[in-house]
C-alpha cells in the first residue's frame, strides 16, 4: 500500500512511524510471488531496488539504508527463500513515498539480493529471526482484525459466487456501480471501453474498492476511462472467468456452427446452464453493452468493436493450447452473438426492453 508523504513532516524515524496514520493511501500492489533485486543501475540514487510482481509490473523504490540492511543481513546469512505470512502490517520506510506491505505472503522476495555482507556476525541473524518470531507469535487472530476493520474482504480477485453471496446480490455491486456510471455520463464518449484509462488511477480505484470507500461521483474518478478500465480489470482478475472454464470449449464449438438458428439455440442452452451468479452477471453486462452499442454513432463502439474488447475479458480457456489468435476470433464472435441475440438467449419477455 503506497502512501504519499506529507511535505510538512521531517524525514527522521519518529515521524516516519507516523506517516501511514496521517496519510491517505494512494494505491496498492499485490506482492505475492514478487521478486526483489538491486537496481542501482536504473537510478543515480543510492539504495535503489526493483520489485517485479507476478504480473510483470516493475516498481523502483528507494529504501532507508539502516532498515533495509536488516533484511539483507537475514537473507545473506541463510540464502534461503523467505516466506512470512503476516496478519499484521509490516512497514517499509522510503525516501519519498512510504510503502506499507499489508497482510500478504512474501514469497521469494529476497532470492535476488547479492551476497554483499558475508562477514556479518551470526548474532545479527539470530536477533532478526527472534524479532520476526515474536512479531508473528503475538499477531492477533484474523477475526479480530476483521472486526476492527483492519482487514476487509477483497472485491478484486474474489470468486464471483463468494462475492455475490457476501453482498447478498445476484450481480456484484461494483459491476452495477460501474455500468450505472457509464450509462449516466459515458455513453457518448468516443472509444468507451476501448480507450485505456490511467493505470495509476485505476490501481488507486482498485484500492478504494477493496477498502469499501468507493464513490464514483468523486471528482478523482471523473475520467470515465478509469472506471471502464477498472471494470475490465475486475473481470480479468476473477479466479475463474465470467464464462466458466468448463463452458469455453462448448461456446467455441457453438460459434463454429454453420446453421445460425442452431447456433443461437445452443448458445442459449449454454448460458442457461451456467451458475446463477455467472448467468445474471453476464446478462447484466450484455444488457449494458447493448446500451453502449446503441450510441455507436457517437462512441464508435459497434458490435464488432465491443466483441474485440470483451471477448477475452469475459471468457478464456483454462490452458492456452493451440492457436491463441484463432481462439480470440471465436471469443469475439461469441460476445457479438450474445449482443445481437440478447432477447432470444436471455429469454427477455418484453420485446425491446433490456
Amino acid at each position: 500500500v503506497f502512501f504519499k508523504d506529507p511535505k510538512s513532516q521531517n524525514p527522521d524515524m519518529s515521524n516516519a512511524l507516523k506517516k501511514p496514520g496521517n496519510s491517505r493511501p494512494e494505491s496498492s500492489v499485490d506482492l505475492r510471488g514478487a521478486q526483489l533485486q538491486w537496481a542501482n543501475d536504473l537510478s543515480s540514487r543510492k539504495n535503489v531496488f526493483k520489485v517485479r510482481t507476478r504480473q510483470k509490473s516493475d516498481f523502483i523504490l528507494q529504501e532507508n539504508p539502516d532498515l533495509w540492511r536488516c533484511w539483507i543481513r537475514a537473507e545473506t546469512r541463510t540464502r534461503i527463500a523467505v516466506e512470512i505470512r503476516l496478519r499484521v502490517s509490516c512497514v517499509s520506510y522510503l525516501h519519498g513515498p512510504s510503502a506499507v506491505l499489508s497482510g500478504g505472503s512474501f514469497s521469494h522476495l529476497f532470492s535476488a539480493v547479492p551476497r554483499s555482507t558475508s562477514n556479518l556476525e551470526s548474532s545479527e541473524h539470530k536477533r532478526v529471526k527472534s524479532r520476526l518470531k515474536k512479531l508473528i507469535l503475538r499477531r492477533p487472530p484474523l477475526q479480530t482484525l476483521q472486526e476492527k476493520g483492519l482487514i476487509k474482504d477483497q472485491v478484486f480477485g474474489c470468486g464471483l459466487e463468494l462475492l455475490c453471496e457476501r453482498e447478498k446480490s445476484s450481480v456484484p455491486q461494483f459491476v452495477r456501480k460501474c455500468t450505472d456510471a457509464v450509462e449516466r455520463r459515458g455513453l457518448e464518449t468516443d472509444g468507451i471501453y476501448r480507450v485505456s484509462g490511467n493505470l495509476a488511477v485505476i490501481q488507486k480505484l482498485r484500492f478504494a474498492v477493496n477498502h469499501e470507500r468507493l464513490d464514483l461521483d468523486d471528482p478523482q474518478w471523473e475520467d470515465i476511462h478509469v472506471i471502464t478500465g477498472a471494470l475490465k480489470l475486475f473481470f480479468r482478475e476473477l479466479p475463474e472467468p465470467l464464462v466458466p472454464y468448463g463452458f469455453f470449449h462448448d461456446v467455441v464449438e457453438t460459434v463454429k456452427l454453420s446453421d445460425y438458428l442452431d447456433k443461437v439455440d445452443r448458445l442459449k442452452l449454454l448460458v442457461l446452464s451456467m451458475p446463477p451468479h455467472n448467468q445474471h452477471t453476464l446478462q447484466h453486462m450484455i444488457q449494458h453493452l447493448r446500451r453502449v452499442m446503441e450510441r455507436s454513432d457517437s462512441n464508435r463502439m459497434t458490435t464488432q468493436n465491443i466483441g474485440i474488447v470483451f471477448g477475452p475479458t469475459l471468457m478464456r480457456p483454462e490452458n492456452e493450447s493451440g492457436n491463441m489468435a484463432i481462439n480470440m476470433v471465436y471469443q469475439n464472435q461469441a460476445v457479438e452473438l450474445l449482443l445481437s441475440e440478447y432477447q432470444r438467449i436471455f429469454r427477455t419477455e418484453q420485446t425491446g426492453s433490456y
